[in-house]
């Protein structure tokens, strides 16, 4: 998620140099329209950023739920081993007391 943030901080300071670098263009040149593309592109990739960001979101959802599984998966596992374990054990008791 830090990533992200970074990513977004960049995005965000790019469309805010590309704004006053646009608003000062235009109060020396007055053309209103270049000003009105370079916040249209800031603009688009913001929500390109944002768009970024949601989707690193559900991937990292989705590994924690897949994290979480693997967890649940891997104690049941160590419980079965364990059974086990004690089941081998009270045979060879029982093979080494005959």
């Amino acid at each position: 998620m830090g990533n992200n943030r970074t990513v977004l901080q960049k995005l965000a300071r790019a469309a805010l140099v590309v704004g006053i670098t646009g608003l000062s263009a235009c109060a020396t040149t007055g053309d209103l329209e270049a000003l009105s593309a370079k916040v249209d592109a800031a603009s688009a990739e913001a929500s390109a950023a944002r768009n970024e960001a949601a989707a690193a979101r559900a991937e990292a959802a989705e590994a924690r739920t897949m994290a979480a599984s693997a967890t649940t998966t891997a104690n049941d596992a160590m419980a079965i081993s364990k059974d086990t374990e004690t089941k081998i054990d009270r045979m060879f008791k029982k093979a080494m007391y005959k």
